[in-house]
């Protein structure tokens, strides 16, 4: 059985939470400002650049119940550390500082992610006939984030 540890968020993760719930609320907000001002058809997918498929503005909905179930969800996992995968390596010794790494990395993913979809809600909401390079960023930046958590990791306990 893994210990329970409990752990304190640091100021860049407070920082990072305040963003992600903004955005949240952001594409929350938004939705319902815009709803009575679109037309019945919007762009719904892009084909990585132009849009290639039209559907109705309800269909939004579904965006920001997958943003907020994936805000609760990644919440809930970041602050059960205990639940998360971890090496062979990881002992009881080791195990707050595994802790913070993977709750950090979860942290910065899932407000990250929040962000892109309050990004894309904005791109959809703003009839955008071509997707904005910054959603390529947002991309990089979750994968980037990956990468970092996969190196962060590989440093403890050796």
């Amino acid at each position: 059985m893994r210990p329970k540890i409990k752990l304190e968020k640091s100021i860049p993760e407070k920082i990072a939470n305040s963003i992600g719930y903004a955005a949240i609320l952001f594409l929350i907000i938004f939705f319902f400002a815009k709803m009575s001002t679109l037309p019945a058809e919007i762009p719904m997918h892009y084909n990585g650049v132009t849009v290639d498929r039209y559907g109705s503005k309800w269909e939004t909905i579904a965006l920001i119940l997958i943003a907020i179930a994936t805000q609760i969800g990644l919440e809930f996992l970041e602050r059960k550390p205990q639940l998360h995968n971890y090496p062979a390596r990881f002992n009881e010794e080791n195990a707050e500082e595994f802790y913070r790494a993977s709750s950090q990395i979860l942290n910065y993913t899932k407000n990250t992610i929040a962000v892109l979809m309050a990004f894309i809600m904005y791109e959809i909401l703003t009839l955008q006939e071509q997707l904005s390079p910054l959603f390529w960023i947002l991309i990089a930046l979750v994968i980037g984030l990956s990468i970092w958590g996969v190196m962060k990791m590989s440093r403890i306990g050796k």
